[in-house]
């Protein structure tokens, strides 16, 4: 039986690379850079909704031994509030800080378009871990 790390970076290898581009360079990113805005107003909110899904992500992995389609599931949880937080009840906000939450909504409404279906398919039974072929 392989490592649990080496199961969980074999199969994060095996993904298409378009995606390990947007995770690594782009999504991770931006949603991380929530906790540069935990003084602005709501900025604890949107820190908490937007890593807090990844945390469960995370969480999905390792249960998973790698990146199922269940890792949407962490998503969809919380940046569905959060996207729609942004788009109707945006805090208070100017300069970078409003660019950021324009970024930020961006990113997270086009990640939930792939995130539903993920989830969807992982409902009706797609649970399999990619793997390299």
């Amino acid at each position: 039986m392989t490592s649990l790390f080496a199961d969980i970076w074999h199969s994060f290898l095996a993904l298409p690379t378009w995606v390990k581009f947007w995770v690594v360079l782009i999504l991770s990113p931006v949603n991380l850079a929530t906790l540069a805005f935990l003084s602005q107003p709501s900025g604890i909110l949107i820190a908490a909704l937007s890593v807090g899904g990844m945390v469960i992500s995370l969480t999905a992995v390792i249960a998973g031994r790698g990146f199922t389609k269940l890792v949407s599931a962490g998503h969809v949880l919380t940046w569905t509030p959060l996207v729609l937080i942004l788009m109707f009840a945006a805090p208070e906000a100017s300069g970078n800080y409003a660019n950021f939450l324009t970024v930020l909504l961006v990113t997270n409404t086009f990640s939930l378009f792939f995130d539903f279906n993920d989830l969807r398919l992982w409902y009706n039974g797609d649970r399999a871990v990619p793997t390299k072929s």
